[in-house]
């Protein structure tokens, strides 16, 4: 059996320039984000100033890790213990972590056929629960009719986050992912857009609320070192008030990061072209169905995803166990117990009894997704298409032949 040779979580090598800019921390001993030389402003400073600008917005900031920035946004805007959080029925297992460990009680929301939240059951979820803030995940890259998600936020006086682990670089009617709410929330994960092992960045126009999430990133009375903040003197009253929970990013994760950042706009072009690729391979596959992107979104597609539902569960077995036969991790949120990043809402034991959420049920049922690394080249695309073409044709082989069995046996 031919087999894929190369590997879905083969990351891109770092730059030169972000070798040597990491290299140059290093020899300096100035790790920490704060350890700064007379007049220096420090990577980790840089990185959120330029990170502000390339969304339009005046503040930002560096943190641990995509979840953390979560939980520092929900905490500066607000949440008490025990308010209800709105959140995607279909979003990875961080972001309800996220609520829960911020003491607040996640409340699901169902989604579209295209994976996206579904607004009128949004305005359900809002009228029926009270909740005043909604943790809005641009799951997988799939960023949904923002126009209605605004609206329904403004009606309900609801505060919007956003969650653009998947997003970062994207945009929708020409506005950037992360701006729609009051703070948009991003990952530095080794697997999204830029890749520093592990971090974070929060984004808003909210002076007030910046004020607070710089205090509670740990900056203890440094607030003024940051470049993309408020006046340091805006910080009189919020300084005395707020707790350190320290989550800081360092400046040797920053250093790294610089150099892709002013990557991004390349790096979307060359995932694109994979995504579209593979996208027009799949479509010569009558079983799948492709999620649809609506014009207004301007997406970076580093992962895909689609659906089979004229297959069984028994099918959509066999044919995924086929794509890992031939090297092809296919992730499929069907399978009954959580796996990597598949985990669906009903493996989220520590949240209380969740809404019915039948569209999420439905679609996740027969819901595929894979991984494309910067690592492919478009030929690559094609292979993968083959190989799946391959597996499907022999798990509909295998339904036949137990069908003709069955037949034979009566």
């Amino acid at each position: 059996m031919r087999r894929f040779a190369k590997s879905f979580t083969q990351q891109e090598a770092l730059s030169e320039d972000a070798i040597e800019a990491a290299v140059a921390v290093m020899r300096s001993g100035r790790l920490h984000r704060y350890n700064l030389a007379e007049g220096e402003q420090g990577e980790t400073a840089l990185l959120e100033a330029e990170f502000a600008e390339s969304l339009g917005v005046d503040f930002a900031l560096a943190c641990a890790s995509g979840g953390y920035a979560l939980q520092l946004a929900l905490r500066a805007c607000g949440l008490a213990p025990g308010d209800k959080v709105l959140c995607n029925a279909f979003t990875l297992s961080p972001v309800p972590g996220s609520i829960h460990a911020a003491g607040g009680e996640a409340v699901l929301v169902d989604i579209r056929e295209d994976t996206t939240v579904d607004p009128e059951d949004l305005e359900r979820a809002a009228g029926e629960s009270g909740a005043r803030f909604f943790v809005l995940s641009h799951m997988r890259g799939h960023i949904g009719d923002m126009e209605a998600i605004v609206a329904i936020c403004e009606a309900h006086d609801i505060v919007l986050i956003e969650d653009c682990a998947h997003t970062m670089g994207a945009a929708y009617q020409g506005r950037p992912s992360g701006t729609f709410g009051k703070v948009g929330c991003f990952s530095t994960q080794t697997y999204k857009h830029i890749n520093s092992g592990e971090g974070g960045l929060l984004a808003t126009q909210d002076a007030e609320v910046m004020r607070r999430a710089v205090i509670l990133s740990g900056s203890y009375m440094l607030f003024d070192r940051h470049l993309a903040a408020p006046d340091a003197e805006s910080f009189a009253e919020t300084r005395l008030v707020m707790p350190n929970m320290s989550g800081r990013m360092d400046n040797l994760r920053a250093a790294v990061l610089r150099p892709q950042l002013a990557e991004m706009a390349r790096r979307r072009a060359r995932w694109n072209a994979l995504y579209r690729r593979l996208e027009d391979g799949l479509a010569r596959m009558p079983q799948v169905e492709r999620l649809e992107r609506p014009p207004q979104e301007d997406f970076i597609g580093s992962s895909i995803q689609f659906r089979l539902p004229c297959l069984g569960h028994d099918t959509i077995a066999r044919f995924i166990a086929g794509c890992e036969a031939r090297g092809i991790p296919l992730k499929w949120y069907g399978k009954a117990l959580p796996e990597d990043y598949t985990s669906r809402y009903d493996s989220w034991g520590y949240l209380p009894a969740t809404r019915p959420l039948p569209t999420a049920d439905r679609v996740l049922a027969t819901l595929c997704d894979l991984r494309l690394p910067l690592t492919f080249e478009q030929e690559d695309c094609d292979d993968i298409v083959a190989l799946m073409s391959n597996a499907m044709d022999e798990a509909l082989n295998d339904d036949e032949a137990t069908s003709n069995d069955a037949i034979g046996a009566n």
